[in-house]
């Protein structure tokens, strides 16, 4: 069938198409096109009725029954004349138009191909650091304000509130534990979670359900402070304590979820993932929102605690709580909004819901093998990955418990009657220098590069914990001064933590594969959710107070092995490890 514009006239007549006796049966069709411009010097006496230069346009041409081992002089035989073929009458003086027009519209072209703007570098380095959505990124940054602020302060404000209950560390541990615990087991549950249903309605759901769970232990805690104090074996055994730790934990997982949703997936489709400058800075403006987030929530609660009741102060948290969960959903909704909609996610396909329930029982079962499979081929790759030993530095910080800003030491410290303002400010100057490293890791790495960067943080931390270690068994801890040069030397350590973590982040996202980092991502934090959690067992069995300074000592080994295996590796290059950081100036 051949379809022309009005300067063709067609008519359709039947003549003999040769055929083989091949049984296969092909359609061959010549494509619709703007111009088609038909030159064949060889072509057989079937096609004589074609000039030898025709201008068609949009024409189709269906040839059937063609043997596809056809060949040119061969087989030559005539069959029933049944294949209609058009016989196309042209017009010299149209034809000679038509030619004109395709050449101006090749000029044309041509015109249009060189006149495009090419960017000048300047103008490629601005549209990189331009976000994808800058006012969706806006409305995301006020949405991890208002969600910050609370999660920061109620971080604060539990194991405060706890450790005035009973003068022991084990309540604090007992909740930490199970904490990490719940990360372990539910943390895959939860990203699952996230992963099959649109992302602002899971996203609004677990901060619903992270801010029910901060209420019911705020409750809780309040209720504890009303009844009379008992033994620490009938502490644990309360209907109350129990509740408080099932709701601590589930708080935690919501929090390092919608921590994860933050940070892995939502900065990336506003920042936009090709712009890899507006991402960095969305990063670094997301790491310095949490840092001050905490600086004030300690401040704040840390002042109110020194002037009003615990109770008071719980209340007004939770006042807050509620105050800021509208807040922070309705932003989320205009981040979404104002990003036409980026950050929304099909729901799974009916069939699939279908399948799984057509046969639960086997899919149940394979659910579980590809879950352990999961678990023992994230092992594999994180055990074989070629930075290792930078990874496995990182996950030993996770042993420190005691010596870093923590509930622990939160305990520790209002057991011994130190000042809440005293105790508050000890937190966000220890966050002040987290904002501080993020500026001083990239100094580091233009003079040392990045290796030496990552090692003078972890010596310098190393250093400054080991020197606050024997400030602590020198004995005089128990006055004020030496407590307070102690809690110095602690935050003047966190400047070395914080700068190995910026610049270990980046070690491991160069030693890492694409394709693997998410999957050795979540295994490496599985490692050091482990870490801690071995940790706070320790905490659990020495909970006195009288033992602080045995699981300082703990803690002061697993940074000093830290150091150790990180020089070691820079100090031993491998030929793969120089061939990753070939940039760097020790190769």
């Amino acid at each position: 069938m051949a379809i022309a514009t009005a300067t063709l006239s067609l008519h359709f007549g039947k003549f003999p198409i040769r055929q083989t006796h091949s049984s296969s049966r092909i359609r061959h069709r010549i494509p619709s096109g703007r111009g088609l411009n038909l030159n064949y010097p060889r072509a057989s006496h079937r096609f004589a009725c074609f000039g030898s230069k025709c201008s068609i346009t949009d024409t189709e041409v269906y040839l059937d029954h063609v043997g596809t081992d056809e060949v040119e002089g061969q087989g030559r035989g005539v069959v029933e004349p049944h294949c209609p073929v058009p016989f196309v009458k042209l017009k010299t003086d149209i034809l000679e138009t038509e030619s004109l027009n395709l050449l101006a519209e090749a000029t044309f072209v041509d015109t249009l191909l060189t006149a495009l703007p090419v960017l000048s570098e300047e103008e490629q380095h601005a549209l990189s650091a331009t976000p994808a959505h800058p006012a969706g990124l806006h409305a995301f940054y006020a949405s991890c304000i208002a969600a910050n602020v609370v999660e920061q302060l109620w971080n604060f404000a539990w194991p405060s509130a706890i450790a005035l209950i009973h003068p022991s560390l084990l309540p604090v541990a007992v909740m930490g534990f199970f904490t990490k615990v719940a990360i372990i087991v539910g943390g895959p549950l939860v990203g699952k979670f996230m992963d099959h249903f649109p992302r602002v309605s899971a996203y609004n759901c677990l901060t619903i359900v992270q801010a029910a769970a901060q209420l019911l232990s705020s409750v809780m805690i309040i209720h504890a402070h009303s009844v009379r104090p008992t033994s620490l074996s009938t502490l644990l055994l309360r209907p109350w304590f129990v509740i408080l730790v099932s709701a601590g934990a589930i708080e935690r997982l919501c929090g390092v979820a919608l921590g994860v949703a933050n940070e892995r997936d939502w900065v990336v489709l506003l920042a936009g993932v090709s712009r890899p400058i507006a991402l960095a800075q969305a990063n670094a403006v997301l790491n310095r929102i949490d840092l001050l987030c905490e600086i004030a929530g300690a401040l704040l609660f840390g002042f109110l605690l020194s002037k009003f009741h615990p109770v008071i102060c719980l209340k007004f948290a939770s006042g807050l709580m509620m105050g800021l969960l509208p807040v922070t959903i309705v932003f989320t909704y205009l981040a979404n909004k104002l990003s036409t909609g980026v950050l929304d996610r099909p729901k799974p396909s009916q069939t699939c819901c279908r399948t799984f329930n057509a046969d639960s029982a086997i899919d149940a079962n394979s659910i579980v093998f590809k879950g352990l499979e999961a678990i023992k081929l994230g092992w594999k790759e994180y055990l074989g990955q070629p930075v290792l030993p930078a990874s496995l530095a990182w996950v030993l910080l996770y042993f420190n418990i005691v010596l870093t800003p923590g509930s622990l030491l939160t305990a520790f410290l209002t057991q011994r009657g130190l000042h809440p303002s005293i105790i508050g400010g000890f937190s966000g100057m220890c966050a002040f220098m987290g904002v501080a490293a993020t500026f001083v890791s990239s100094t580091l790495v233009k003079q040392f590069g990045i290796l030496k960067a990552g090692a003078v943080g972890l010596v310098f931390q190393a250093l400054l914990l080991s020197m606050a270690v024997a400030v602590y068994w020198s004995g005089s801890i128990s006055h004020q001064s030496p407590l307070l040069t102690f809690l110095f030397l602690i935050i003047l350590s966190r400047l070395g933590h914080m700068s190995y973590d910026v610049v270990g982040a980046q070690i491991l996202q160069t030693g890492i594969p694409s394709s693997k980092a998410n999957l050795i991502g979540t295994t490496e934090i599985a490692v050091a959710s482990l870490a801690e959690s071995i940790m706070l067992g320790v905490a659990i069995i020495a909970n006195d107070t009288s033992h602080f300074g045995c699981l300082a000592l703990l803690s002061l080994l697993s940074v000093l092995g830290a150091a150790w295996m990180f020089c070691r590796w820079m100090l031993n290059p491998t030929d793969e490890q120089k061939s990753l950081f070939s940039y760097d100036p020790q190769f």
